[in-house]
């Protein structure tokens, strides 16, 4: 197994991370979680991201329910054996209200102190080796943010932090802060990542190579479109109808920027490519995201256990020039706005 570190970090990781967000939902309950997240541990997978307001979509009802089903779980392996993260719910920048303290979250000190207390009950360990902000904060100053995570690393409850869903501008900001003021700095970023958005190879990339801090992709399969799944029989209209109606479509809980024409037609594309050099689609796609130099850990989800199984084949899969040249046409062919 290859284990990559995270940032400037001692945390070493597969470059696999299991993600958690919809456990405690009908699908995955708790027996179905604790099946999936044995089945990762078992091939290797060392790393598991959790947060205090999944799972997903916000359920004021539900909040915190996966970090339980996590910690009960976690008492099954040794403690050390694994990198476990979490997060503290921000405003969240008007995608969602978070769930969680009445909605009136924020990246502040207060609610930094209630975040941490909380996920560790929750998740029965005394210590989270990644704590991440759940989205930055626009109106909270990041020295107050960084000051209120320095105490917690200081305090043992946390190993090293992270951001997530930042920009380049709001990254670097807090990186040179923390280097002026001698608060532990971000390792990391959790940010959107995919064959069909490929943002951060803009700015971020740069920043993330030049000051050493890893990205975390999550959503390679681009909330699942990269599967294949929306590109089932039919025109390209009568499927995104069809799904956009569907009551159990992802898009019906939670809205999904990466379905549309264009989308579905370099889906189409990359399927070929995997049909043509005998990979799984989502081999394919999942591969892809974790080749870069500056990504640490490509996060994946799952429903099922068996949905797991060729995300984590890629693992031990690189991909060749060509086929990387040949994902390169589709994107430089097929250009879409991302929102």
């Amino acid at each position: 197994m290859e284990y990559r570190y995270i940032g400037k970090s001692g945390l070493r990781v597969s470059p696999i991370c299991m993600g958690t967000m919809t456990f405690g939902t009908q699908t995955p309950d708790e027996k179905v979680a604790f099946e999936i997240m044995d089945k990762a541990y078992d091939r290797g997978v060392n790393f598991f991201d959790t947060a205090e307001l999944y799972p997903i979509p916000p359920n004021a009802k539900l909040a915190g329910l996966t970090e339980e089903i996590v910690g009960r779980w976690l008492k099954t392996k040794p403690r050390e054996s694994v990198i476990l993260a979490s997060k503290v719910a921000g405003a969240a920048n008007g995608w969602y209200t978070p769930p969680v303290r009445h909605g009136l979250t924020a990246i502040d000190s207060f609610h930094i102190e209630r975040g941490i207390e909380g996920s560790l009950k929750r998740l029965g360990t005394d210590y989270i080796d990644l704590y991440q902000m759940h989205w930055p904060d626009t109106v909270v100053p990041i020295e107050e943010s960084l000051k209120a995570f320095d105490r917690l690393v200081t305090a043992g409850k946390v190993r090293y932090i992270g951001t997530s869903n930042d920009t380049a501008y709001g990254t670097t900001k807090a990186l040179m802060t923390s280097e002026h003021k001698g608060y532990a700095r971000f390792q990391s970023i959790q940010n959107n990542f995919s064959l069909l958005n490929r943002r951060f190879l803009d700015e971020l990339a740069t920043v993330a190579r030049k000051e050493q801090i890893s990205l975390l992709p999550y959503s390679p399969l681009a909330g699942g479109v990269l599967s294949g799944k929306y590109n089932q029989g039919g025109d390209v209209h009568g499927r995104f109808a069809n799904y956009v109606k569907s009551p159990n479509a992802r898009l019906r809980t939670m809205a999904n920027r990466f379905l549309n024409d264009k989308t579905l037609a370099s889906t189409q594309k990359y399927l070929k490519i995997a049909s043509d050099f005998g990979i799984h689609p989502v081999t394919l796609a999942t591969a892809w995201s974790k080749q870069f130099d500056f990504v640490a850990s490509t996060i994946i989800g799952a429903t099922t256990p068996e949905q797991i199984d060729p995300a984590l084949d890629a693992m031990d899969v690189v991909l060749s020039d060509e086929i990387l040249a040949a994902c390169d046409a589709v994107h430089n062919e097929i250009l879409y706005p991302m929102g």
